[in-house]
């Protein structure tokens, strides 16, 4: 009776195996979600295993390129048996994993997963006073001064990140007007070692009383952009876009200011922002 029982859970395990569909993509591969095996998903390993094995034999048979294999945190279990046919991880989110399997000749040439993280900072300058936001961070070892910022969201433009955090920080609510400066940093200690982008953004404020966050910072202020210039107590960055800033706030912010535009992407219902310095309408429209 306890054979014909392994028995039976071995062929319902099959049968929810069998449902699975393979998703070809334009680039030759195929995507499988384990997510879509019915709950409670009753798959034993070794069903598992044949499963993809045969699986994987027929993709080759097709002329398919790759595998792609997303792999429920909650299904975790399943995962040695895909690396034991030579899966390997690609990337891991909240709730799941993907593994890849190459298929095709040579070495792999899928692409990795994201390389860089996004740290987008704001500058915000009251132009009529001449003074900016600056804070000092709780949490670090030197309390220099520093423009407010933080990580970007998923999903999240350049610009909303910076009003975002400034307010978050600082309490001051601002509006984006430009990008000045992206610093590129490789081997990044707070990205898992991985690169990370930071961008200072010129904003402009639209409140002035300040009302900042005291878990993350140990101080905060408007400072006379000149001071902040001037100011040994200050990050590198920090003094060299203040200095940025002041040329822009003399001579005119068109001398610095890397603006954005919103185009349709190639893709069918998607946009994106193109940010480059501004371009004079004689030749916007050159056709």
């Amino acid at each position: 009776m306890a054979r014909l029982w392994r028995a039976l859970r071995r062929a319902r395990g099959w049968a929810a195996l069998a449902g699975l569909r393979a998703r070809p993509d334009k680039f030759g591969g195929v995507s499988v979600d384990l997510g879509e095996l019915r709950q409670p998903p009753r798959v034993e390993r070794a069903a598992f295993g044949r499963w993809l094995r045969e699986s994987v034999a027929q993709w080759r048979q097709e002329g398919r390129i790759a595998v792609w294999l997303r792999v429920p945190i909650l299904q975790s279990g399943l995962v040695a048996t895909a690396a034991s046919q030579g899966f390997a991880f690609h990337h891991a989110e909240q709730g799941s994993s993907t593994l890849t399997l190459w298929l095709g000749e040579g070495p792999s040439r899928l692409p990795g997963f994201a390389t860089h993280q996004v740290g987008v900072a704001g500058a915000v300058l009251d132009e009529s006073t001449g003074k900016v936001l600056v804070v000092q961070d709780r949490n670090k070892t030197i309390n220099a001064w520093k423009f407010p910022g933080g990580l970007s969201n998923p999903g999240e433009d350049i610009g909303d990140t910076a009003v975002r955090e400034v307010f978050e920080e600082t309490g001051i609510k601002s509006e984006f007007k430009s990008i000045l400066s992206i610093r590129q940093q490789h081997q990044h200690p707070g990205a898992f070692g991985q690169s990370d982008m930071y961008i200072i953004c010129r904003l402009q404020p639209s409140s002035f009383n300040i009302s900042f966050c005291q878990q993350e910072c140990l101080s905060c202020e408007w400072m006379d952009l000149e001071e902040l210039v001037r100011t040994k107590n200050s990050t590198p960055i920090t003094s060299n876009v203040a200095k940025l800033l002041l040329y822009g706030y003399r001579e005119g912010f068109d001398k610095i200011d890397i603006t954005m535009r919103e185009f349709p992407a190639v893709y069918t219902g998607l946009f994106y922002k193109l940010y480059h310095r501004e371009l004079p309408e004689s030749y916007r429209n050159i056709t």
